[in-house]
């Protein structure tokens, strides 16, 4: 399978790895595709992995992974193309976050709306799955904790597209939490809050969320 990662930070390319690793032909998508950090990953990622611009990387994707900064997420999608993208699967791994100086973290929408729901109306004709909003780059392949394995919540409005990520999840090492429709995003979102904030009072960032069950 072609996977297409618009971003290329911490985030896509570490799922970049994971995913050329389990044998798919990664790209991920850059404004500056030939820069240092992304020849220092195409040496890790091996001869199924390329760069390329955002649009070239939306025209490559079989599954598209959305791995930019809130701030330059609608950019980055005008540049990749909508119609690129139309029809296709994408995995929105994005957090509306507002970052400002000597501040914690906080969301540019919530209550009533989320990110997921706003990507997935950028891309009205593809199938918004939000996941893997919920943990650090360090531990989304292969998680290993002393619980046992955590649980990646995911939501979206299509079920085949949702199996697709379940099993990236599964591929992964995850156990799955499927949360409903993309209006699920309002839950997921304040979960990356939530893990930040425990990360900042308990100076750690090796955690992650599971769902208990009787």
């Amino acid at each position: 399978m072609q996977i297409g990662i618009l971003g290329s930070g911490n985030v896509g390319q570490a799922l970049g790895l994971g995913f050329a690793r389990l044998g798919h032909r990664v790209k991920i998508g850059s404004r500056e595709p030939q820069s240092d950090k992304l020849r220092g990953w195409l040496g890790k990622a091996g001869k199924q992995a390329s760069t390329g611009s955002f649009e070239e990387t939306a025209r490559f994707a079989d599954i598209a992974v959305l791995a930019t900064s809130w701030s330059g997420t609608e950019s980055a999608l005008k540049l990749a193309g909508t119609q690129n993208l139309t029809g296709k699967v994408v995995m929105d791994v994005t957090n509306p976050l507002v970052l400002e100086p000597n501040k914690p973290p906080c969301l540019a929408l919530g209550h009533t709306d989320s990110g997921g729901e706003q990507v997935q109306r950028w891309l009205p004709q593809s199938k918004v799955v939000k996941a893997f909003n919920t943990v650090g780059s360090a531990h989304m392949v292969d998680p290993k904790f002393k619980g046992g394995p955590p649980d990646m919540f995911i939501c979206g409005d299509d079920s085949s597209a949702k199996q697709v990520i379940i099993g990236f999840c599964t591929d992964f090492g995850w156990g799955v939490v499927d949360v409903g429709g993309i209006e699920g995003a309002r839950l997921l979102e304040p979960m990356c809050i939530l893990w930040v904030m425990f990360g900042l009072k308990a100076g750690t960032w090796n955690h992650a969320f599971k769902l208990l069950q009787k």
